[in-house]
């Protein structure tokens, strides 16, 4: 059973959603950025210890908090482990007022018909059940789109969709995730492929269903309004997609309805080598720049 003040908060509340769910691939290079190199670590459990760390200085700041982060996404280690000596979904929600949600697809397959589909995610219902009783909200599932193939976007969306059903099924609310590769010549033509395979989809759905859309941000302003004023999305929220901050949050406050769901930019400027009163301060400033394209 989803819960109401949670879906309430998902759907009309300003701000944005918090990527926090960098995995096994991307963890590497996120430490990185925070001024954590590879020989700070000798196997991925350090890795890992020392990436929940950061999420976790993160979730305590002072400024991460419901009056403008609406919610965050974390990763299946990160469900499993504490914050504040809380379970994460627990503390997330009952702290700090931000709705939880769980990456849980298991990465991408080879690129075919310009389009990479997700890996099939063994074990799904096990996780989700595990999701539902750690408190989770809904989830988040990633595919990419490489090339303005209407035949690979339309599979891409279509396998999204499937997917969603089962978890819609296990009592969670899906976000919905095919990234469009900002470095495509042909993106402005991929969106519209994106747009009319979404719209079929989203018109099919059951009336008792609704799912967010994760979507980078478009060439053309409001592309995606369609979206934004379906009856069956919660909300739709952008990605960053390896735009600087800046010209990320640009981009953003030019589509009206779209809020954040950013990662990198999110946690750009943060380092490791920072005082509290330093880190809090950047990601304070942070949070006030994309929390105001959000609701622009």
């Amino acid at each position: 059973m989803v819960d109401q003040a949670q879906l309430e908060q998902v759907r009309n509340s300003k701000g944005f959603i918090a990527a926090l769910d960098q995995s096994g691939g991307s963890t590497p290079k996120a430490l990185a950025l925070y001024g954590i190199n590879g020989d700070a670590y000798a196997n991925d459990d350090e890795m890992f210890a020392l990436m929940h760390q950061m999420r976790s200085r993160i979730v305590q700041a002072p400024a991460f908090t419901g009056d403008k982060v609406v919610g965050a996404i974390l990763f299946e280690m990160t469900m499993d482990r504490q914050i504040d000596g809380k379970p994460a979904a627990q503390s997330l929600w009952e702290d700090h007022r931000v709705v939880p949600f769980l990456k849980v697809d298991k990465g991408l397959m080879d690129e075919h018909d310009g389009v990479q589909l997700m890996k099939p995610i063994d074990g799904l219902d096990t996780l989700l059940a595990r999701a539902v009783k750690a408190g989770m909200f809904g989830t988040k599932m990633r595919s990419v789109i490489n090339a303005a193939n209407a035949e690979g976007i339309t599979t891409v969306v279509a396998q999204q969709f499937e997917i969603a059903a089962q978890i819609w099924a296990a009592g969670l609310v899906p976000i919905i995730e095919p990234e469009i590769n900002i470095k495509m010549a042909d993106k402005a033509a991929a969106e519209k492929l994106l747009l009319a395979a979404l719209m079929e989809q989203l018109d099919a759905l059951p009336a008792d269903s609704h799912v967010t859309l994760k979507l980078t941000l478009p060439e053309v302003a409001n592309v995606y309004a369609p979206c934004v004023n379906h009856p069956r999305v919660l909300r739709v929220v952008a990605l960053s997609g390896g735009y600087a901050r800046q010209e990320a949050n640009d981009r953003l406050a030019q589509n009206t309805g779209i809020i954040a769901s950013f990662s990198r930019a999110l946690t750009e400027g943060l380092s490791a080598q920072q005082s509290d009163a330093e880190f809090n301060a950047t990601l304070a400033e942070t949070i006030d720049e994309i929390y105001a394209a959000s609701v622009a």
